[in-house]
Parts: structure tokens; sequence; C-alpha cells
């Protein structure tokens, strides 16, 4: 696939992304992993686990957020 496609893919599939990992929330509060696990414990936004990862809602996060 040229890099171009590629490009346009990636950021299609980033923008129609449904749930955050923990990194991301990490990234986007700008806080560290115990942090980031301390808020998911409280149950402040869905989260469920897949395996050994956990998953954060988009919606949910976002709307905790916006309204926190």
């Amino acid at each position: 696939m040229p890099r171009r496609k590629r490009e346009k893919a990636k950021s299609a599939f980033d923008s129609e992304k449904r749930a955050y990992s923990v990194d991301d929330i990490m990234e986007i509060l700008d806080i560290s992993r115990s942090s980031a696990y301390i808020l998911i414990k409280k149950n402040l936004f869905r989260s469920v686990k897949i395996g050994n990862q956990l998953r954060i809602s988009k919606a949910s996060f976002d709307k905790w957020l916006d309204n926190g």
C-alpha cells in the first residue's frame, strides 16, 4: 500500500476510535499509569477488560472529562 493511502487509512481509523487504552488516558490527562488506574477503579467512566488489557469507552470518558 502506498504511504499516502496508509496515512489516510490510519487517520480515518483514529477518528473513528471508540475506546481508549490506559496509555491514551495517561497521555490525554498527562498523568502517571497508577493515577490512570485509580481513576478507572473509581468507575468514573466505563471500562472493559479484554484479555489482560483495559479499554475505556471513548464516549463515556469524553463525557466525564467535559463535565468534570
